[in-house]
């Protein structure tokens, strides 16, 4: 039987889908996040959308007065 392999394709960062993001920005923030993972693992794809969806919401708490 075979096995069905997955692996997430890793890529260079891509461009932020939120306006008024810059690449600095996510890729500070991704750092960040992830930085147990790195440098031994680039991040995937999946990984960036991930960081930049974590900093809108970091963002939105912020501008309603919520501490994070």
């Amino acid at each position: 039987m075979k096995r069905k392999i997955t692996s997430s394709k890793v890529l260079e960062q891509p461009r932020p889908f939120t306006p008024g993001l810059s690449r600095a920005r996510v890729r500070d923030h991704a750092y960040r996040l992830y930085r147990d993972k790195l440098p031994e693992h680039p991040l995937t794809l999946e990984d960036w959308v991930l960081a930049e969806k974590d900093l809108v919401a970091a963002m939105e708490t912020e501008d309603e007065g919520v501490e994070v």
